[in-house]
């Protein structure tokens, strides 16, 4: 449905209007007295409607043009800010980025890259949910997430990936285990060992899993938990020992060991297959990848 007039027409009505007439309008508007009459004469026409008596020295509204003027106010002033929000984020002013990050990379990986991300653009707000990849990846295809890191496999696939990061795999033993002097690890020797491993849905699950498949081995799972400072303090306390990121184990009382031979992990960071990448989160890639 066509509207009967438009926001150039409104704005005319209301330079009219301040002015309290043609005259003053026009020089006010630098359009000729002709165009400003003509343009008042379209809108009445559109409406239908007479907006202003006209008196041989001067014009006054009428009952119509009264009620008209509030509307225009508001609908500029909308105009406006719709404007100033698409310059904004045009301009990465302001914006929103929903990301979703996996738990060892929430707490060890992502920080620096996170509040450096936030001080080049600080109107940009940003939502970090940190959850297991699978789960992740649901989100991200659902489109209840923008971008999110995930480990680079099949079952990634169907998403639109950027390689972020390729991070070791590595034993977490106590620094006084017969285990923590070895240069590596094999999987035989790491599942002889009485496990502390996450929950399923965690790539750290899928990966101790994997491995044992891959070695027809039985884990000995002695606890599980999904919060890493727990599973370090049974590490620490010599109740099991358990895989990390290499950078999650560096403190004293730990010892990161490679496995034999040693496990790598592909990371990428992705959004869901076709979705449009907003300026913000366009912005979020390029500063991810040039920091990696």
């Amino acid at each position: 449905m066509a509207l009967p007039f438009d926001l150039r027409s409104l704005s005319v009505f209301l330079a009219v209007v301040d002015h309290g007439g043609f005259s003053a309008a026009a020089r006010s508007l630098h359009l000729a007295q002709s165009a400003v009459s003509q343009t008042i004469a379209n809108l009445e026409h559109r409406l239908d409607l007479a907006l202003f008596h006209r008196h041989e020295r001067r014009i006054t509204l009428t009952t119509e043009g009264e009620a008209l003027v509030g509307h225009a106010r508001d609908l500029l002033a909308r105009a406006d800010a719709a404007h100033l929000a698409m310059r904004e984020l045009n301009e990465l002013v302001k914006g929103e980025l929903r990301i979703g990050i996996p738990s060892m990379l929430g707490s060890y990986y992502f920080p620096p890259l996170l509040m450096g991300f936030k001080a080049r653009h600080p109107g940009i707000r940003l939502t970090v949910v940190e959850a297991g990849a699978r789960r992740l990846q649901r989100l991200i295809a659902d489109g209840e997430l923008d971008l999110g890191v995930v480990i680079d496999d099949g079952a990634s696939r169907h998403l639109t990936r950027q390689p972020l990061a390729r991070e070791e795999m590595v034993v977490c033993v106590p620094r006084d285990h017969p285990l923590a002097d070895r240069s590596g690890i094999t999987p035989e020797a790491f599942f002889a060992e009485p496990l502390v491993v996450f929950q399923d849905g965690y790539f750290h699950r899928e990966f101790i899993d994997a491995l044992a498949r891959e070695t027809s081995a039985d884990a000995q799972v002695a606890f599980e938990s999904n919060l890493i400072p727990l599973t370090k303090a049974i590490v620490r306390q010599g109740f099991g020992i358990t895989t990390f990121l290499r950078r999650v184990v560096e403190e004293p009382e730990l010892a990161a060991v490679s496995f034999d031979p040693p496990a790598w992990l592909s990371l990428s960071l992705a959004w869901k297959e076709g979705a449009y990448l907003s300026r913000a989160e366009r912005a979020f890639v390029d500063f991810a990848l040039a920091h990696r």
